[in-house]
C-alpha cells in the first residue's frame, strides 16, 4: 500500500492477545509490513507457531509469555521487549475477554473474569507501555481495540459492554493527559469479527439467534485501522466505518434506540427460528 510506504519498516511493535484473533493477524500483518513483533499472550506454544510464521515470511518475531492480569507480569514483559529492542515504538493494547449473559443472568465471577482481562489488564498494559515511551525521544503509539459495545450497551452482552465502556473512559483520559506528549493513543472500536472469540461466544443460543456469522467482519479490516491510527495518528476508528458515529447519534435518542434495538433483535429470532425451520433435516434411520 501506498500510503505505508515502508513506515512500519524497523519499527518495534508489542501485541497482546497475539495468540489468536485479532492480535495474531495484527502481528502477522505487522511482521509483513518489516516491523520487529513482539507476541505477548498466555500461551507459549501458539505464540511459537505465530512467531514461526511471521519469521518464515522474513519477519522478526520475539515470544514473551504473559498473563495480563498479573500486572509483575505485565511490566516485566514490555521491560523484556525494551531490552530485546532497545525500544518500543507501537503497543496494539488487543487482549480481551467476552462471556455473554443476560444482565439478570449476569455471574459475578464472569464480570470479574472480563474486568481482570479489559480493563486492569488494559490499564496495567497502557501505564506500562505509556512510561517506557515517555523516556525515548520519539514518543511512541498506543493503540487499544475496544469494541462497538463500548459505546452502546446490548444484549446478551451486557457485561462485556460495561467493560468496554470502561476502556473508552480510561482511554480518553489518557488522550488528554498526554496531549502536549510525544506519546499516542488511539482507540479502535470494531463490531463483530470473524474471530475465536467471536465463535465461542456464538455457542450462546441467544447470541446465535441475534447475530448471524455470515455477518462477522473479516479481521483483516481491523487491522487495516490500526495501521491507519498508527501511521496518520488518528485518535480513533470504528470498524466498519462510521458506526460509532451513529451510536453516537443514537444517544441523543436513548428510548427510541431501546424500541428499535428490541424490534431489532426480535426480528433476528424470527429470521433465525425460519432459517431453522426451513433448513433440511437427516431421515431417521
Amino acid at each position: 500500500m501506498a500510503w505505508l510506504d515502508g513506515f512500519f519498516a524497523g519499527k518495534v511493535v508489542a501485541v497482546t492477545g497475539a495468540s489468536s484473533g485479532i492480535g495474531r493477524e495484527t502481528a502477522q500483518a505487522f511482521g509483513a509490513a518489516g516491523a520487529r513483533v513482539a507476541l505477548l499472550a498466555r500461551r507459549r506454544e501458539v505464540l511459537d507457531d505465530v512467531a514461526t510464521t511471521i519469521r518464515e515470511r522474513g519477519g522478526d518475531a520475539l515470544v514473551v509469555p504473559v498473563d495480563v492480569t498479573d500486572r509483575a507480569e505485565v511490566r516485566a514483559a514490555l521491560h523484556e521487549v525494551q531490552r530485546h529492542y532497545g525500544r518500543i515504538d507501537i503497543v496494539v493494547n488487543n487482549a480481551g475477554v467476552l462471556i455473554p449473559a443476560t444482565v439478570l443472568d449476569l455471574e459475578a465471577g464472569d464480570l470479574h473474569a472480563m474486568l481482570a482481562v479489559n480493563v486492569f489488564g488494559a490499564l496495567a498494559v497502557m501505564q506500562d507501555a505509556v512510561a517506557i515511551m515517555q523516556t525515548q525521544p520519539d514518543g511512541g503509539v498506543v493503540v487499544n481495540v475496544d469494541s462497538l459495545a463500548g459505546r452502546r450497551g446490548v444484549s446478551p452482552l451486557g457485561g462485556y459492554a460495561a467493560t468496554k465502556f470502561a476502556l473508552v473512559g480510561l482511554t480518553e483520559a489518557l488522550r488528554t493527559e498526554l496531549h502536549d506528549s510525544r506519546v499516542h493513543v488511539a482507540l479502535i472500536m470494531p463490531g463483530v469479527v470473524d474471530t475465536p472469540m467471536a465463535e465461542q461466544a456464538t455457542q450462546s443460543e441467544v447470541v446465535r439467534s441475534l447475530w448471524p456469522a455470515m455477518f462477522d467482519m473479516s479481521p483483516a479490516w481491523v487491522v487495516w485501522a490500526i495501521f491507519a491510527a498508527v501511521r496518520f495518528r488518528l485518535v480513533e476508528l470504528a470498524v466498519p466505518p462510521g458506526a460509532a458515529t451513529l451510536e453516537k447519534l443514537a444517544a441523543l435518542t436513548p428510548g427510541l434506540t431501546d424500541s428499535v434495538l428490541h424490534w431489532g433483535m426480535s426480528f433476528s429470532r424470527w429470521l433465525s427460528g425460519s432459517r431453522e425451520s426451513d433448513s433440511p433435516t437427516e431421515p431417521r434411520r
